[in-house]
């Protein structure tokens, strides 16, 4: 390797590294002050880069979110896709399994989630996230209360079922003394209970 070649390398590495550090900072730091509560000048102090090199990467608040959305969400603790559905063919089975999943989700994206609505209305590349996630959620949720082959639930159910199983509801429950395990079954209850008088209307 030719002496230029190995400084455009390690000039490359540096660049990657300082990068990463930015995220990091700024995701951690968005789950303590929200993304509009976090200035350039916190991250490159987190970061251990100079405000500049911030900059560089990141010219706006907005262009840091994708790469912090990116971040926190390869760290879920559960892949929400239609896998999890596995081995449960009963809506009953599938309305658990679902609402635990959404439940621990709220639970690990919970120091973010408290700002998103209101960074969401300055952030568009954040609210487009969110309402990503949301047809994402709405999508299982529709599958999960869709029986095999049978017709598909009706809009009204799907919608509460989508009220209940949002960041809200979790929220309240386990403020209220509830674990998420137990809040999770809960409102898994709830939903069945409408499931099934929205069979019971339909006949």
């Amino acid at each position: 390797m030719s002496p230029r070649t190995y400084n455009r390398t390690l000039k490359i590495a540096a660049a990657d590294a300082a990068r990463r550090r930015i995220v990091e900072a700024a995701a951690e730091l968005h789950a303590t002050h929200g993304a509009r509560g976090t200035s350039h000048a916190m991250i490159a102090s987190r970061a251990g880069v100079s405000i500049p090199t911030v900059y560089k990467y990141f010219p706006t608040a907005n262009d840091l979110i994708p790469a912090c959305t990116g971040l926190v969400s390869s760290r879920l603790p559960v892949a929400l896709d239609a896998a999890i559905f596995d081995g449960h063919p009963r809506v009953a089975d599938r309305i658990r399994v679902l609402a635990l999943a959404l439940f621990r989700v709220h639970e690990f994206l919970g120091p973010w989630l408290r700002w998103t609505a209101a960074d969401a209305e300055a952030l568009p590349a954040l609210r487009s996230f969110l309402e990503s996630g949301h047809e994402q959620r709405s999508r299982l949720i529709r599958k999960a209360l869709q029986p095999p082959g049978g017709r598909a639930p009706a809009k009204a159910l799907v919608l509460l079922a989508e009220t209940l199983l949002d960041y809200p509801s979790w929220r309240t429950l386990t403020s209220g003394g509830l674990t998420t395990e137990h809040a999770a079954a809960a409102v898994a209850d709830a939903v069945l209970l409408l499931e099934r008088s929205s069979h019971e209307h339909a006949h």
